[in-house]
């Protein structure tokens, strides 16, 4: 049995805790990717803190050791540096409230859960649980015998080694009232809640017990967290006042759904953060789109960057209402976001994607992300589109057939056999030179633009479809690439 501190420890713990102004926390456990609702937790918890000017704390809850993933913590530094989630606090900055990673502040726990125990708010309990019990608090208050167990007769058995956990003693009567953010006053009857499990017999706090504590000591004052974290609630009131310490405000948002009925699981293969980057889509899109599931600006405005989402977050704006992830709404967003983008930086995060299609070094990779930015709504589409470059594909001649164009295999057929001897004339490559080109020659021919444009783009490509037109395709292509895939295209025809 811990021995338990003096109360000047405790008052030396109370004096450490910071007491200026907004202070919220992000406390994930290192369990594996970053889901999508962990994700808009964690960028919530920040936006009040930077909105009010506060600090943002990165907590890391590792007391489950049996669920915890390697690497998973380096997932949580990656993915909030990537999102411009920065903190304040944490494991890797430090802070005036570390250590803050919970297996680190092992000790304290059992020291709080002892001062419980001595004010009569929990108890000592030896009767034999699973783990999962231990866990969960699945065990029913009325049947425990270690609930009305004499303190004395209870100390003399822990100090003897016999093993036990430490439960919260819930009142038998009347109720608890707290107040969240979003769903206002809850009034819960004593009697529903069962008295569950603060420390377990190897000395680690319960999830429910140690972010009390840690929360506290941290000077937290807005707790963010799911809504299925309700039910807890009640508990957690009942703990701070058990300690006498000043309940935070609560902010428990609504779950983010896959569709009417389920939440999104990475078991059923919703996406993560990873995953979604993975899949294509920008961070900043990714940002900007989780922020409005479930929290709404007002207005018709729906593209923010997150310096505005800062600016304008209310916790008044969050949906008491669960928020289904839609994926062509994110792509909608993602393609909004790669329009607006700059040029060179969309050049620069296309070109991964460019070079796994184009692999010959002298097509230019920045030339050939110009003609993809407005035509790109994720990032993984790119590819596909450009397989035509490093090699023509094999094509049918019926491709020069085009009824809006007015092009058919005759009128191809010379339009190439005219096109070739002004393209090997030209003084130089460039769009200007061979767009004037190919309207000179339609202006000999008294047709369309459209007409000769046509054949030599399917020529050019092998394609009916492709990111920019003949111009374009040609000047990428090169005159020697551009002459030798006209001729190939003037023997099929002729063939």
């Amino acid at each position: 049995m811990p021995e338990r501190p003096s109360q000047e420890w405790f008052d030396e713990m109370e004096k450490r805790i910071p007491k200026d102004g907004v202070r919220t926390r992000f406390a994930p456990s290192p369990t594996g990717y970053m889901h999508v609702g962990n994700l808009r937790t964690a960028l919530y918890t920040w936006l009040i803190a930077r909105h009010a000017d506060g600090t943002f704390i990165l907590r890391i809850e590792d007391t489950d050791q049996g669920r915890l993933v390697e690497g998973a913590v380096d997932v949580i530094y990656k993915t909030m540096k990537e999102c411009g989630l920065d903190h304040d606090e944490g494991p890797d900055v430090g802070g005036p409230v570390g250590p803050y990673i919970q297996t680190e502040r092992r000790p304290l726990y059992g020291k709080y859960a002892e001062l419980l125990v001595s004010r009569g708010h929990a108890y000592r309990c030896f009767c034999e649980k699973t783990e999962s019990e231990e866990d969960s608090g699945d065990f029913s208050r009325g049947d425990d015998p270690c609930r009305s167990l004499d303190p004395q007769e209870a100390d003399r058995r822990a100090e003897a080694g016999e093993p036990y956990v430490i439960r919260q003693r819930i009142p038998h009567e009347g109720e608890t009232v707290f107040h969240d953010e979003i769903f206002g006053d809850i009034r819960v009857e004593n009697s529903s809640l069962d008295d569950q499990v603060l420390m377990k017999r190897d000395g680690l706090p319960t999830y429910n017990f140690a972010n009390v504590i840690d929360d506290h000591l941290m000077g937290i004052t807005h707790v963010v967290r799911g809504s299925e974290y309700l039910s807890s609630a009640p508990k957690y009131n009942l703990l701070y006042e058990g300690f006498g310490w000043k309940v935070p405000k609560y902010v428990h948002c609504s779950p983010v759904m896959r569709d009417q009925h389920s939440k999104m699981s990475k078991r059923r293969g919703d996406p993560s953060y990873e995953d979604l980057i993975a899949q294509g889509y920008l961070t900043e899109a990714v940002i900007n789109y989780v922020a409005l599931l479930g929290w709404s600006p007002g207005g018709e405005q729906e593209i923010f960057s997150l310096n505005e989402l800062k600016e304008i977050f209310e916790v008044s704006g969050i949906s008491r209402s669960p928020a289904i992830f839609d994926i062509e709404k994110l792509r909608y967003f993602n393609a909004a976001y790669i329009r607006a983008m700059a040029p060179e930086a969309f050049a620069r995060v296309a070109e991964p994607y460019i070079r796994q299609a184009v692999k010959n070094e002298a097509y230019d990779a920045a030339a050939i992300a110009a003609l993809l930015q407005q035509r790109t709504e994720v990032l993984t589409d790119i590819p596909e589109k450009l397989d035509f470059f490093d090699v023509l594909p094999e094509y049918d001649v019926e491709l020069f057939v085009h009824k809006k164009s007015k092009s058919d295999l005759e009128s191809s057929r010379l339009i190439l056999s005219e096109i070739l001897p002004s393209f090997e004339s030209l003084p130089e490559w460039t769009d200007e030179t061979i767009l004037t080109a190919m309207t000179e020659l339609a202006e000999r021919r008294g047709e369309k633009n459209a007409r000769v444009m046509w054949p030599v783009r399917i020529a050019a490509a092998g394609k009916a479809v492709t990111p920019g037109g003949a111009v374009e395709i040609c000047r990428i292509l090169g005159r020697e690439e551009t002459l030798r895939r006209l001729r190939l295209a003037l023997d099929k025809l002729n063939g």
